[in-house]
């Protein structure tokens, strides 16, 4: 018989790593941690120019059915993300303006869902930030039993509670608890090695001369030759 819960408390990750983790932003952040936690590219922004960062709180539905989304709010903490999955694949519009409004006023940075979202443009003009597989008007019941902040999968990613989510346009990435404080340490090493080879590129250097590509080229075979001029 499946165990259905609420728990109503989890460790979270120290909020300078998160915030740290936000400015860096998710394509370093995927750099950083190895090229791993990338959620599938399904899971869009339905705004533009919204980078963040927050402890996962997680949510699992039934599809077409948002009860345990309307549960989970009691939990969030200010700066959360909450993180929704279905138990079936959905594209139901899950979140709409008025729930968006209850996780507003709870301090939520913002919402990812496996399924869909409604309501867009007053979600926009809220300024709540929201990533989704979908947008459509088919609304959802509360009807059916769930769990929050369990550990889930969305996208492709495990995801557990306290977790690092960093959402921006480029996507989505996860970062284990665990894992954050050093995840963020690479990430500015990364952004400082970036900083140096963009004034290299800005300055008029050629990529295949800051990265050594020549001798790779030639390795594969690529041959360099002249063509009519005239």
């Amino acid at each position: 018989m499946t165990v259905h819960k609420v728990v109503r408390t989890i460790a979270r990750p120290d909020p300078q790593t998160v915030r740290g983790l936000a400015a860096a932003g998710v394509s370093t952040v995927h750099e950083a941690r190895g090229r791993r936690g990338a959620f599938g590219t399904a899971i869009r922004p339905i705004q533009d120019g919204t980078r963040i960062a927050g402890p996962a709180v997680t949510v699992s539905c039934q599809a077409g059915d948002n009860l345990m989304i309307h549960a989970a709010v009691e939990v969030c903490h200010p700066g959360d993300l909450l993180v929704v999955v279905t138990t079936s694949p959905s594209t139901d519009g899950m979140l709409g303006e008025l729930l968006a409004t209850s996780l507003a006023a709870r301090g939520v940075a913002g919402v990812v869902l496996d399924a869909g979202v409604r309501d867009v443009a007053e979600l926009r003009a809220m300024r709540f930030p929201v990533w989704a597989r979908a947008v459509s008007p088919q609304g959802t019941v509360k009807a059916s039993p769930g769990s929050v902040n369990v550990p889930v999968v969305c996208a492709g990613q495990p995801v557990a509670p306290g977790d690092v989510v960093v959402a921006d346009d480029d996507g989505l990435v996860v970062v284990p608890r665990a894992d954050a404080e050093a995840v963020l340490a690479a990430a500015r090493r990364r952004d400082e090695s970036e900083t140096a080879k963009r004034a290299r590129l800005a300055a008029g250097e050629l990529g295949v001369d800051m990265y050594g590509l020549r001798a790779v080229l030639a390795s594969l075979g690529v041959l360099y030759e002249d063509g009519d001029a005239t």
